[in-house]
């Protein structure tokens, strides 16, 4: 095969320097295929119309010779702007660039753009920034917790995914979830299998469904453990929200909990200075873990316990079910795994 792809490089005209940029005819004479292969390929459309070896020599082709497809033109002859929205709740925590940068690495492969748009009022740009986002944009990613926004800049009109969603009720023409269940029951039987009984949640205070999901899973998961007890602290996503809220529920009259399960690695932060101003020792006398494995995690000492969401991955999954929607394909209904990270924020009770 390699000696193949040899001769076939040394069999294509090359464009002289100072010549013209090449163009899709030369791409086309030089991997022994028509203008319209060519195009399919270059276009990603050539699956089911032109062999998997064609592809490869006309990408082949393209690479050695330099060319860049006219996107100007093409989209102009499409009817498409190769851009895309994505909607995320605020630009505060690495788990959103994470999602960014795998939707965008998706998109460029596929010669899209990815517009990043912060939802909440006072904190992102101007609740409308394209005019009209039917004009402007192909389609539109949106987290669940950023969903409101979506009328606001007429996204709700275009092809949309949703991110963190409910399947059964999403406004969207596909939605893409981590597997956010399997954590909770995953943290949850990791302080379980360590002997804890007494629990506390430090819960986000936000109305969404990925938060819906963490609490029905705790909850569903202790009722079935005999002898187990559950308080639940919503808190906003603060550190000090969270500090206040954790200090208030671990001082409430009754047994304290020796385990406290957060929504969020920022959550957990602030159970930390609330566990060290009660003078409580960390795992020692409680037990704390969260959730998204976010580089504090790593900072907290003693290091947290966490499950794992790959940002990267989730964006790259809701780019990819994005694409196939606009290419009028199903995409895959499948979640992304996450992983439970053992550190050392958890140990048994009364060690």
């Amino acid at each position: 095969m390699c000696a193949d792809r040899e001769s076939r490089r040394r069999s294509r005209p090359t464009v002289a320097r100072g010549s013209t940029r090449p163009t899709s005819r030369d791409v086309a004479e030089a991997a022994g295929v028509s203008q319209a292969a060519v195009s399919l390929v270059l276009g990603d459309k050539w699956r089911g119309r032109v062999s998997p070896a064609t592809a490869e020599r006309v990408r082949d082709a393209a690479q050695e010779l330099g060319y860049r497809p006219n996107l100007a033109a093409r989209n102009l002859r499409l009817g498409r702007t190769r851009t895309v929205l994505l909607v995320v709740p605020a630009l505060t925590t690495e788990f959103f660039a994470g999602v960014y940068t795998g939707a965008a690495r998706v998109a460029a492969q596929h010669g899209f753009g990815v517009v990043l748009y912060p939802s909440p009022e006072g904190i992102g740009p101007a609740r409308d920034p394209f005019g009209s986002a039917q004009a402007a944009l192909d389609g539109v990613i949106a987290s669940s917790m950023a969903a409101d926004a979506l009328t606001a800049i007429r996204g709700d009109q275009l092809p949309l995914v949703m991110l963190d969603s409910d399947p059964a009720g999403s406004q969207g023409a596909a939605t893409v979830n981590l597997d956010i269940a399997d954590g909770v029951r995953q943290v949850t039987d990791h302080l379980l299998t360590l002997g804890h009984r007494r629990f506390l949640h430090l819960a986000a205070d936000i109305p969404s469904w990925t938060f819906e999901v963490r609490a029905r899973e705790l909850a569903a998961r202790l009722v079935e453990v005999p002898g187990t007890s559950l308080r639940v602290a919503p808190a906003p996503i603060s550190f000090e929200d969270a500090l206040a809220a954790a200090h208030s529920a671990l001082t409430a009259p009754g047994p304290r909990p020796t385990a406290v399960i957060c929504d969020d690695d920022k959550l957990a932060a602030g159970a930390y200075k609330a566990a060290r101003r009660l003078g409580l020792r960390i795992p020692d006398d409680i037990s704390i873990t969260g959730l998204d494995d976010l580089a504090l995690a790593r900072a907290l000492d003693p290091e947290l316990t966490t499950v794992r969401l790959d940002a990267e991955r989730f964006g790259e999954q809701g780019m990819k079910a994005l694409l196939a929607v606009l290419d009028g394909r199903t995409p895959p209904e499948e979640d992304i795994p996450v992983e439970l990270v053992v550190r050392g924020s958890t140990a048994p009770p009364g060690t």
